[in-house]
Formats: C-alpha cells, structure tokens, sequence
C-alpha cells in the first residue's frame, strides 16, 4: 500500500489546542476506508473462533480512522472451556448453557500490553522533568545493584537494550523479599545497547516510577491516564468478568493454578500481587481504542491531555519507548512508514499508524484452555485488511 498522507491529524496533531475528537460510530466510507476490505476484515476475524482447532476461543476486532470507528464485532465465547484435557490435547468444553458469549464490551488480560501504560506513565515523568531519559536507574534505586553496577539507563529499560535476560522466575520464589532479592541482583545476560526484549525492563521501571513518585504503579496508571481519558473498563485486577484464559497447570505453565478468569494469568505478574510493570491490566477494545486516538491526536483527547505532542513523537518514533514501530510480523502491510503497536501473550494486539491516522484493536483469547505456540499470522491479516482499506483523502475534508 503506498503511504496516504492523514489530513490535519496523526502524530502531533489534534483538532484544536483545546479539544480533540473523540471516538464516534460511523460507516465505513465516513472513515476515508473502503468498506468492501472492512467488509472483509469483519469477515475474517469472524471465522478465527470457528472449527475444529480455532485460532481463539473468542475474538473482538475494533478498528477506525481519524475518530470513527468502522468496524466492532465480537466472536466465539468469552469462556468455553471447564479444563484442558491432556489425554486428547482439546479443552473441556462447558455446556452451551454454562458458557458466556464474547461482547464488543469484554474486559481482556492484557498481558504485555500493560508495557505500553507502564511506559506512558514514565514518559509523563520525562515530561514533567522529574525523571531523565539517559539517567542511570542506580540513581533512582541504587539498592539494584546489579543495574547499578552495569549503568543500566531509563532509555534501555524503555528500548529493552538493557541487557536484562526476557524473565526471572520470580513465581517460584519463597516470599515477596526473596522475588525482591533476585530483581535486585539481577545483571545483564547480554552487554547493554543490543535489543533483546525483557519483562525485567518494566519491573525495574515500575520500581523506580514508585520510588520516584511514592505513588504505586497502579495509582499512577489510574490518575495519570485513565481517569483522564474516561477508560472506566480498564484496571489491574481482579476482573471476574473478563474473558477467560489459561487452565494453567504444570508442565505447559509455570504454576499450578487451574482455569483462570479475571486473575492475571502472567506468573509473574500473579506472584506480585497483580500490579506489574511488564502485565496485570485488564481492558476493553473501546478503552484501548480511546488510548490509540489519543496518542494520535498528540496526547490529547477531548479535553484531556496525557502527553505533549513532542513526547508523543518520542515515543512513537523508531526505535520507540515501550511501543514497537514497524513490525511486519503483526502489522502486516500496516508496517514500513511508523506504525506502533503491542502485543500480549494471552492474545491481545493494537496497532496504530500516524501517518493514516488508522489504529487497530484485536482481542482474542488464544491460550484458552492452554497456550500454543504463538501464532500472529491473523494479527497482521488484519492489519493488512486496514491497510488496503486506506482511501487518499480530499484535502481540509474532516472525517
């Protein structure tokens, strides 16, 4: 798909110093977005849930330009499955009776999508001038003497250059000290600058952040963006309504917990508590959709202001903080002119593009009833779907 310049939005944009638009209903042609490619998007994430060895038990698809939403649909269950069965490799499915139908309003563990709002909050820090993007951590949380030792900065933990290997098994440590213990011992796997992706990056972070603010990393994600933004369906957990994930056993899993819904599935996560820097957020497709159009509205939604249009670039620009920028693997066609997303391992996914001004929110419960393999190939299908769906609009047309 050739680049198609966004009119008067996209990264740094806005409608107004003031006000930005918020999120509407609208058809599809509304959008600037040909509706026989949304048509066929719709369609295809319609058959994820569908035969005998889906992709997900259930899915919801959001996706729009400028601030109309062209496309919402959900499919499949919300919760399926009473266990996993080793014996036939199949879930136990519930009685049709038993079972909750997936909605357009289903709250989802977010899993690594968390990562974005621990980054946004630092990134708000950044901003304000209390927290320096090159600092060294050390100086923040000097009892973290292994990142202190190897000059760890805020920048690598938001870059994932590091160093920090991907996990520590924190699950299987005795008390909350000892998990304490090991985060603080912790050194660099790989010499700092190369990028290697890390849960570690965000649990030194939300550290940090805590000990910088002496707010906790869930007040701070609340008060800082999403209050202001209006996403009532987002927050740590527990969730008893959310979609279903994981009968989470040993040897697939890294913990013996059993079906899990409304309770972070992350080990990780679960054995601090549930507020975490790398997972733990439960949300919606409409409240990560607000987070989406809001970045690309510079930081601003209706009167709300999270970020400074300047910060909003930082973030958004190639090698990205905390956001990954143009990766093929779940963009698809979207990728290649600084597209910005996430993914989670439970199955979650957003995906916005500054230069069309087109974001893409896909929810879908992949480790229902155990995880696989992870398997993006629908992700960027459907962000490919967006991509074609582009139209070139008429310039000072509003959408």
């Amino acid at each position: 798909m050739p680049p198609v310049a966004a009119h008067g939005r996209g990264r740094g944009g806005g409608d107004g110093a003031l006000s930005s638009p918020r999120l509407r209903h609208g058809t599809p042609e509304r959008a600037g977005l040909d509706a026989e490619q949304i048509a066929g998007l719709v369609r295809d994430v319609r058959t994820l849930a569908q035969g005998s060895r889906p992709w997900c038990a259930g899915a919801v698809l959001l996706a729009g330009r400028g601030p109309v939403i062209a496309a919402e649909t959900a499919t499949g269950w919300a919760v399926r499955c009473a266990a996993y069965d080793e014996k036939t490799d199949r879930g136990v499915d519930l009685p049709k009776e038993a079972r909750v139908r997936m909605t357009t309003d289903t709250p989802f563990d977010l899993a690594s999508v968390t990562k974005l709002f621990t980054s946004i909050a630092a990134v708000q820090q950044i901003e304000r001038g209390t927290l320096g993007i090159d600092a060294k951590v050390g100086a923040y949380i000097p009892e973290f003497t292994a990142a202190a030792a190897h000059g760890i900065t805020v920048r690598q933990l938001l870059t994932h250059t590091s160093g920090l290997r991907p996990e520590l098994p924190l699950y299987d440590a005795r008390d909350a000290a000892a998990r304490l213990a090991l985060l603080r011992a912790e050194a660099p796997s790989s010499p700092p600058g190369d990028y290697l992706y890390s849960d570690l990056n965000m649990l030194l972070l939300q550290h940090l952040l805590e000990r910088l603010t002496g707010r906790p990393l869930d007040v701070l994600v609340r008060e800082g963006i999403t209050r202001p933004l209006g996403m009532t369906a987002t927050s740590y957990g527990p969730r008893p309504d959310a979609a279903a994930t994981e009968d989470q056993r040993r040897p697939w899993a890294k913990a013996d917990r059993g079906m899990l819904r409304g309770e972070v599935h992350d080990e990780n996560a679960w054995a601090l508590g549930g507020v975490a820097g790398h997972a733990g957020l439960f949300s919606t497709a409409y409240d990560l959709a607000v987070l989406c159009r809001t970045l690309l509205n510079g930081g601003s939604y209706g009167t709300a202001r999270i970020l400074g249009p300047d910060f909003v670039d930082l973030m958004l620009t190639a090698p990205g903080l905390g956001f990954r920028i143009d990766q093929p693997w779940f963009m698809g066609d979207l990728a290649g002119h600084g597209a910005a997303g996430h993914c989670g391992f439970t199955g979650t996914s957003l995906v916005l593009d500054p230069l069309t001004d087109t974001f893409l929110v896909l929810l879908a419960t992949t480790v229902h009833p155990r995880r696989r393999p992870a398997d993006s190939a629908p992700r960027a299908a459907a962000a490919t779907r967006l991509a074609r769906a582009v139209v070139p609009l008429s310039p000072g047309r509003p959408l």
